[in-house]
C-alpha cells in the first residue's frame, strides 16, 4: 500500500457518522490538494471498507459514486441514510452534512 492510500485511508477513517467530505477535500486533508481523482482510486482499492467508510466521501455536488464498488449504485445511498445523511433529491444535503475542514486541522 502506498504512502498516498495510507493517508487517505487516514482522513476517510476520521469522517464521523452521519457526515460526509468529497474528494477534493479528502486530498488535501492527506496533503495531496491536487490529487482528488487519485483519492478516488484509493477507495476503489479500499482494502478494509469494514474500518475506512469510503461510503462517506461523495462528489463536490452531493452527488454519490455512479458505481459504488461496494455493493453497487444504491448502496452508498443506503449507508448513509442508516447514518442519519438526507438528501435534496439524488444528492447529500451539503450544508446539513459536510464536514466542515477545520474540524480537522489543528
Amino acid at each position: 500500500m502506498s504512502e498516498f492510500d495510507k493517508k487517505v485511508y487516514m482522513v476517510v477513517q476520521n469522517i464521523p457518522c452521519g457526515y460526509v467530505m468529497n474528494y477534493g477535500m479528502v486530498a488535501e486533508l492527506a496533503g495531496y490538494r491536487t490529487r482528488s481523482r487519485q483519492v478516488g482510486r484509493a477507495l476503489h482499492n479500499n482494502p478494509d471498507p469494514e474500518h475506512i467508510p469510503c461510503h462517506r466521501v461523495v462528489m463536490k455536488d452531493g452527488s454519490l459514486t455512479p458505481a459504488f464498488v461496494f455493493g453497487g449504485e444504491n448502496e452508498q445511498r443506503n449507508r448513509l441514510e442508516k447514518e442519519g445523511v438526507t438528501f435534496k433529491g439524488d444528492k447529500v444535503d451539503m450544508q446539513k452534512h459536510l464536514v466542515q475542514i477545520n474540524r480537522f486541522i489543528k
